[in-house]
């Protein structure tokens, strides 16, 4: 596999070389560039890799910027020491996102993830991430919310769009999404970074382990100790406890957005 890496920290840019000749001896690294100007210059000359390493912020600025003046059509795997990005760019539906300081372990998962996708999976193009309206709310200041969501099957992947999800929730620290007709589905997120990614127009927080799609509520009833007790619609049969502290911010989401 051809890799490039974006990368304006030769300390890091070592490191994370050093692991991927560790990980894939195989792998050759067909360029190493520092800036949005020389990756711009690069891929304008070059044959486009299978695999890209980005950083996020680059010297002379954001490396969405590189999208303005060239198709990108490599998988991606963004590298940042910031997560507002990281949680940005993931949304967009980048293959990966690695925060730095880049471990080994981490490294290796979002590889292994890279070569599941090439060995199993053709992103069609209207799934492949779209880093010019990425880059536009970037600058505006806008918040872009998740549309979709990557699953890993048993030997291949398929998307599931995040308006089809009636709720998440989350035990033994494994988070499952659950669509409206009733199946489940893992997702390698934590509730606390879904609720960051979610639309909070459409997505309640409703208590530690469960957050709730306003087309999934039929109705709710108070309960004991001034909680409510939310009846999600058919097929399911649970009730979703919100807290007392929860239950007026519960009351005002559901009047401001019916």
């Amino acid at each position: 596999m051809r890799v490039v890496i974006i990368e304006d920290e030769q300390h890091n840019y070592k490191m994370l070389k050093g692991m991927i000749n560790k990980l894939r001896p195989d792998w050759e690294i067909a360029g190493a560039l520092e800036s949005v100007k020389q990756s711009i210059e690069w891929f304008e000359k070059n044959e486009q890799p299978e695999l890209i390493f980005m950083d996020i912020q680059l010297t002379d600025g954001i490396c969405f910027s590189i999208f303005e003046k060239v198709k990108i059509e490599s998988m991606i795997i963004f590298t940042t020491a910031y997560d507002e990005y990281a949680i940005q760019a993931f949304k967009v539906n980048s293959i990966d996102y690695l925060l730095k300081p880049i471990s080994e372990e981490k490294l290796s998962g979002a590889i292994k993830k890279s070569e599941k996708i090439l060995d199993y999976f053709e992103i069609e193009r209207n799934d492949k991430p779209d880093y010019e309206t990425l880059l536009k709310a970037l600058k505006s200041g806008e918040k872009n919310y998740r549309k979709r969501f990557l699953i890993t099957g048993s030997s291949s992947f398929f998307k599931i769009e995040t308006k089809d999800i009636a709720y998440f929730y989350t035990i033994n620290r494994i988070t499952f999404a659950v669509t409206f007709d009733a199946k489940e589905h893992i997702l390698d997120l934590t509730m606390e970074k879904l609720e960051e990614q979610l639309d909070p127009e459409i997505f309640f927080r409703a208590n530690r382990s469960q957050i709730i799609n306003i087309e999934s509520i039929q109705k709710f009833e108070s309960f004991f100790g001034g909680k409510l007790s939310v009846r999600l619609v058919n097929p399911f049969k649970d009730s979703v406890l919100i807290s007392r502290l929860k239950a007026t911010e519960f009351k005002n989401w559901l009047d401001d957005n019916y």
